[in-house]
This record gives structure tokens, C-alpha cells and sequence, in this order.
């Protein structure tokens, strides 16, 4: 088997419809399997796999393990030559996985590959490509000065080595993976991918991003929303210290207090209620189920390129739509903020989206 698609999911039912729909296109061509481990989700997660995904391979955890075990548990199941980690708000174009497999079995020497990942608003994630996060980047990144913690060598459409890759999407082979003991099981949530591509790195291999490709990361870099996520960000960073970095109390010390400094003085994201004027359907003919709850106006598929007015939302029908073409509009339109955006997936009875990394994203059911 050529690839295993790896899809760690807790508690994101809807945005892993769409995203299982979206895989199950990029791999119409190829010898691969869908594996979805779940953390013990409250949600109908896996009721929802076995019914709408007989093809997927389900994994139930009793219990919430964190990512690195819990996609360590994926891959342990999992019987392709390359390996993808995935997140399940994530939406892949159809031609993904062929251009990758192609690009990294064109390399000698090549340990994970990543892609250019935009958000559910069209704006580019610097996390797709970063530096390792010595300490003088790390800090300036914690204190609002992100230069030095990615990888600016790069432009986000072209392709090169980089050092750190966004767990979110890497693609790596399977016996690179293995060589180098997978994810390491100390990091419960957070800095897993760091590391990884870290240790890939000092086995010798080269990472690489490839900024042709172009993947939708609803939920964008995650964002300090409370206690919680930033104990478990900072914590972190502290074990990555720890692992890779000489041992010195004083270092050791001035990291930690460092950690906790930043964590007192953190600006907690404020996010603008959106005005939504109108709605834009994009397809071939109206959804008259999805027009009894929403005021929408048809806009053809074929009139892609007219003017979107001011506080629009635009719903795209993944019915007549390729996946392809959304995220291309995601990105040409991006240059607006006043338009946000849906997807109605193929054969569904909702729409769903985000506009920001601070919330879970936007479902409306009909």
C-alpha cells in the first residue's frame, strides 16, 4: 500500500465530514487507506464513521490520549509506505496527495513534507514553515515578535528545506517515521510536531515545505484561550528544552520563569462580531432545503469571478465545486476581510466554516 491517511479526531464531528470527504477524493487514484483514531469523543463522531464511511479504518480510544499517542496508535495500524497526519478540520484538494508523493519520492534524503495551509478566511499560517525554536526565537515569538520563529527564507508559495513542519499536515515515510521513534508520548498536546520534525532533522534527513499545494486549516494556529491551553503550550515548550538542549540549572531556571512571565502578560485575542449582509450559494441551482433557514442568492458556478460586495458570506456547494477550486477562491478573496466563507459538503445537510482560531467554527444544520 502507497499511503496511510492518519486522522486523529476529538470532539469536531462536522468539520471531520468534510474533511473524510475531501481525503476520500485525493485518494480516488491511489493504493491508500483512511485510518480515524478517536480520543473517547462526547460527540457522534464515530457513529457518524460508521455509517457515512464503511471504507475508514476506526480506531476508539476509551479514553483521551493526546495527539502523540494518539496518532502513534494510527500509525501503528496503519500499512502504507508514507504516512499522512492529518487534522480533521482540515480540507485537502484532490490532487494532494499525488503531487507530494511525487515531490517526496523525488528526493534522496527527504524526512516530512508539508504544504501551505490557509485558514478558513483565505489568510496563509506562518506555522506551515518554522525554524527550530532556540530560546532568543522563542521568546520574541511569545512576546509578540514571530520574525526569527518562522521560516521567512522561504516565500509561502515557493518550496525549499525547512526545519519545522505543523502537525496538522505532515507527510513523511513510514520507515523515516519509525527510525526515529515517532511521536514522542511526553508531549500531551502541543509541540509534538516541534519535535518531530526536530529529531527527523538530527537523524539526517531534510524537511521540506512545499508551497504548491494548499490545504484549508479551519481552526488556524491555535491561539491562548484560556488556563488551560497555555499550561499546556508552555509545558510544552519546557519538555522540548528539556529533550534537546544541554542540561544547566541556570538555563533551566531562566527558561522556566521566562515561560510563566509570558503567560501573566499574554494578550487574550479579541475578536469582532461579523456583519453578514447577504449569502452567496455557489453552484449550479439553489438548495431550497438550505434556503427555508438561510436568505441565499444564487451565484453559478460559471460567475466565480464577479464582484463580492462588503459583508457577504459565501457558501460553497461541494455538489458541483472540487475542493480545488474553494481553496482557490478562499485565496484570491482573502484580500477582502469583509467576506467569509461556508461549505456545504457533498450529500450533507449542513454548512460549516470558521472565520477566526479562537472558536470552534460555525455549523448550521437544515
Amino acid at each position: 500500500m502507497k499511503l496511510s491517511v492518519v486522522i486523529l479526531n476529538y470532539n469536531v464531528r462536522y468539520f471531520l465530514e468534510l474533511c473524510l470527504k475531501s481525503v476520500n477524493e485525493a485518494i480516488k487514484n491511489l493504493e491508500a487507506e483512511i485510518i480515524v483514531v478517536d480520543n473517547n469523543s462526547e460527540d457522534e463522531s464515530c457513529e457518524m464513521i460508521r455509517k457515512n464511511f464503511p471504507n475508514v479504518i476506526l480506531i476508539e480510544n476509551k479514553e483521551n490520549f493526546g495527539f502523540s499517542k494518539g496518532n502513534n496508535i494510527g500509525v501503528a495500524k496503519s500499512k502504507g509506505e508514507y504516512i499522512c497526519i492529518l487534522n480533521p478540520d482540515t480540507v485537502v484538494p484532490e490532487d494532494i496527495f499525488e503531487s507530494l508523493l511525487d515531490f517526496i519520492s523525488n528526493k534522496t534524503n527527504a524526512g516530512i513534507v508539508g504544504c501551505k495551509l490557509i485558514n478558513g478566511r483565505g489568510d496563509f499560517l506562518p506555522e506551515s514553515k518554522r525554524n527550530i525554536p532556540f530560546v532568543k526565537a522563542a521568546f520574541k515569538k511569545m512576546l509578540g515578535n514571530p520574525k526569527e520563529y518562522y521560516a521567512n527564507h522561504l516565500d509561502e508559495n515557493e518550496t525549499g528545506k525547512v526545519d519545522v513542519l505543523v502537525g496538522a499536515f505532515m507527510l513523511i515515510k513510514r520507515e523515516v517515521y519509525h527510525g526515529v521513534g515517532g511521536f514522542d508520548e511526553d508531549y500531551f498536546m502541543y509541540g509534538e510536531d516541534i519535535d518531530l520534525s526536530y529529531k527527523v532533522i538530527k537523524a539526517g534527513y531534510d524537511n521540506y515545505y512545499y508551497g504548491v499545494s494548499k490545504v484549508i486549516h479551519f481552526k488556524g494556529e491555535s491561539t491562548l484561550r484560556d488556563q488551560l491551553y497555555a499550561k499546556r503550550f508552555y509545558g510544552a515548550m519546557q519538555i522540548f528544552y528539556r529533550k534537546h538542549f544541554k542540561k544547566n540549572i541556570v538555563f533551566s531556571f531562566l527558561v522556566g520563569l521566562g515561560i510563566r512571565v509570558v503567560y501573566l502578560f499574554r494578550k487574550i485575542p479579541v475578536v469582532n462580531k461579523k456583519s453578514i449582509d447577504r449569502y452567496f450559494f455557489i453552484s449550479d441551482k439553489m438548495n431550497q432545503d438550505l434556503q427555508k433557514v438561510l436568505k441565499t442568492e444564487l451565484l453559478l458556478k460559471c460567475n466565480l469571478n464577479e464582484f463580492i460586495p462588503n459583508n457577504t458570506e459565501i457558501i460553497f456547494d461541494a455538489n458541483v465545486l472540487t475542493y480545488k477550486e474553494m481553496i482557490v477562491f478562499f485565496e484570491e478573496t482573502k484580500k477582502n476581510p469583509l467576506v467569509t466563507f461556508k461549505i456545504l459538503p457533498k450529500d450533507s445537510k449542513f454548512i460549516i466554516g470558521s472565520d477566526n482560531a479562537i472558536y470552534r467554527g460555525e455549523i448550521l444544520r437544515f
